[in-house]
């Protein structure tokens, strides 16, 4: 029989997953603002210590390897060296369509995400080195968290974008791997990854599917690699 003290635990452990879905949605969602405004040590500080990205067929491994990404790679392509915006830089990541599964030790937590991304460089500020340019950009995060002495921090981001287009033109004319994956690492590279990633997804119009951290809600079946596109 149930004892009304065990009734309190199991609703305070419900409660206490629902905060934590709630927190892991806010570091997130903080991270795209910071994001936004190109504020990289901010981002930096969002992940763990081990932590990992993926980004464009490369694996960034721990603090350094994540630094080297954002305020290495990003600072310099974006800002100019600096940490924040740059007049005349347009970068916007808002973040949609979340689904977020706390384990239920709480520890550890995965989430999905969309992203349509705004960018480009105004004609008051354009040089050779970076001419007028706008587009867009649509990507998916399947990200894995880790809870650290009751603190939620980002152990695992790997960014998949998808698509890319011009604003004049859109997507249907982009020419294949318009962004090509890595394919040198660090040192060769000084803002290369730490590996690169086997079997690396490529922009559309290659649809293949980014797995999903979950099963399906009604049928618990897991999806299957390679259906769908």
């Amino acid at each position: 029989m149930t004892t009304a003290e065990d009734r309190v635990a199991e609703l305070e452990h419900r409660l206490g997953l629902v905060e934590d879905a709630l927190a892991i949605r806010n570091l997130q969602h903080a991270y795209g603002y910071y994001l936004d405004k190109c504020l990289y040590d901010e981002v930096v500080d969002l992940f763990d210590e081990d932590g990992e990205v993926i980004f464009i067929g490369g694996v960034y491994k721990g603090r350094a390897g994540i630094a080297r990404l954002y305020t290495g790679r990003f600072r310099s392509r974006f800002t100019g060296g600096h940490n924040g915006p740059s007049h005349g830089r347009l970068l916007d990541h808002p973040m949609l369509q979340d689904i977020v599964h706390v384990e239920p030790d709480r520890r550890t937590a995965y989430a999905r995400y969309r992203t349509l991304m705004q960018a480009g460089t105004h004609e008051s500020v354009a040089t050779e080195q970076a001419p007028v340019r706008q587009w867009w950009e649509g990507g998916l995060y399947e990200n894995v968290y880790v809870s650290d002495g009751g603190v939620w921090k980002i152990k695992k981001l790997f960014y998949r974008a998808f698509w890319h287009g011009t604003f004049e033109h859109g997507w249907a004319y982009i020419p294949p791997d318009y962004v090509p994956n890595s394919t040198v690492t660090y040192p060769e590279d000084p803002y290369g990854p730490d590996e690169l990633l086997r079997d690396a997804p490529r922009l559309f119009p290659d649809t293949t599917t980014l797995p999903f951290h979950y099963r399906h809600p009604v049928t618990g079946k897991e999806f299957a690699p390679g259906a769908g596109g």
